[in-house]
């Protein structure tokens, strides 16, 4: 299916469809990726109240595009010198026992995050630094979380968890902003950071009930006995030289550095150029989860039948038009359905990718690409907002904006013109559907 029967099947699906019972159905069926579920929600609702709280508090102290680069600098860049080394952790260590001192961590920032502002001690380099300990603690944690999930469900499951994943995290994505946006109105940013410290704590009880027993810990146990050198080394190569795993990651390199730096510099534009406040910062970053979740939904019920690849290339191209769409425009009237536009295709993109990213990989060797993976997903976003931070001094906000989403674009073009050759290399890389799956 091209772009065009891509974007007309889009068009006609019902959104009964896109409220498929088989995504809603996924906890009942996998306690253990129920449980991981519920608790992930809370913590991640917390996580987007931190960034939006952040996001302005920066804009607050600062009034700098620049600022704003550097704190989503901070957060994101970490991940390109850990995330190959959290990589292979993940092929060699209990994933979840990494993902419990991850948070157990982070609750820690939180609550000295919170401490600092509730008492007036905060400063712009206090911000950078601490947004930096999360950086580095998100980079180590996120490998293994993602490599997590293949071990909580069945794999004819896996392409709907992962989209499930997803729903949750713009779940969170659409909700955090809304209650950060009450949050700093009512009470000020230093309540924003404590209910974030609190759903660390709601997630750690939740990690602490689950259970897995892996079925074959065989490629595990022989990665512990190679040195972590060897280790980086191996899933490097193995990356790079898949011809459907690298050409993936220099589509979403691309989005990353290029598609991704509105989001961060979405308090300048609520502020400077739709003249909406904290609270239209909250409205647009919600807009963005708001279509992020219907993106999620709608492919988690597809997630058998779909033609990924195909997924991820409209979408990329459509949210490269929900940009200019953004960014031309002072009206939160056009800005805010442009950015449900962008959320639903990021959301859509992001998800499809992953899907064929971890299905695509050796089993023993899926933490390194993770860890790859990561690298890209964080990383990325990390340079392009730094870039478009710094270019804000010089040309505004919009402009650096709109020449990252021209890089989107002609990265996509690129994987279009190779988009026969990248499909023969991820072969069967789908979910399986089961008997009666419908």
């Amino acid at each position: 299916m091209g772009i065009a029967g891509f974007g007309r099947k889009l068009a006609a699906m019902p959104i009964s469809d896109i409220l498929g019972s088989r995504l809603l159905a996924l906890p009942l069926r996998n306690p253990n990726f129920g449980i991981y579920s519920a608790g992930s929600a809370v913590s991640l609702t917390g996580m987007w109240m931190e960034r939006i709280a952040v996001g302005w508090l920066t804009w607050q102290l600062t009034e700098s595009g620049f600022w704003l680069g550097v704190v989503a600098f901070a957060d994101f860049f970490p991940v390109v010198l850990i995330g190959p080394i959290a990589g292979a952790a993940a092929d060699r260590w209990d994933r979840l026992k990494v993902v419990k001192a991850s948070q157990s961590i982070l609750l820690v920032q939180a609550t000295v995050l919170w401490a600092l502002t509730a008492t007036g001690h905060i400063n712009i380099g206090l911000i950078v630094a601490l947004t930096a300990v999360h950086g580095i603690v998100v980079a180590f944690n996120q490998p293994a979380r993602l490599a997590l999930v293949p071990s909580l469900v069945p794999q004819q499951d896996f392409g709907s968890a992962v989209a499930l994943n997803s729903v949750v995290f713009n779940t969170a994505r659409f909700i955090g902003p809304i209650f950060a946006g009450f949050a700093i109105v009512g009470s000020g940013v230093a309540a924003a950071f404590l209910i974030n410290a609190l759903t660390y704590v709601v997630f750690l009880v939740a990690l602490a009930r689950i259970r897995i027993v892996e079925p074959d810990a065989e490629p595990e146990v022989t990665a512990r006995r190679r040195s972590f050198v060897t280790d980086l080394r191996d899933g490097i190569r193995y990356t790079a030289t898949h011809p459907g795993i690298a050409a993936l990651f220099v589509l979403l390199t691309a989005l990353g550095i290029g598609g991704r730096p509105i989001t961060e510099l979405l308090p300048g534009f609520a502020d400077e150029i739709y003249k909406a406040g904290a609270g239209g910062l909250s409205i647009l970053a919600s807009a963005i989860g708001g279509g992020a979740i219907v993106g999620g939904l709608w492919l988690g019920h597809r997630a058998h039948d779909s033609n990924m690849l195909a997924v991820t290339l409209a979408t990329t191209v459509v949210s490269v038009f929900a940009i200019f769409a953004a960014i031309a425009t002072e009206s939160m009237w056009i800005a805010v359905p442009a950015m449900i536009v962008f959320g639903f295709c990021n959301s859509t993109s992001g998800i499809a990718s992953q899907t064929l990213v971890q299905l695509a990989s050796d089993r023993a060797m899926r933490g390194r690409v993770m860890g790859l993976y990561g690298l890209i997903f964080r990383g990325g976003p990390s340079i392009g907002a730094l870039a478009a931070g710094a270019a804000t001094t010089y040309f505004g906000l919009r402009w650096p904006v709109f020449v990252g989403a021209l890089l989107v674009l002609v990265a996509a073009l690129w994987t279009l013109l190779r988009r026969a050759r990248i499909e023969t290399a991820l072969g069967d890389a789908r979910p399986v559907a089961k008997p009666g799956d419908g």
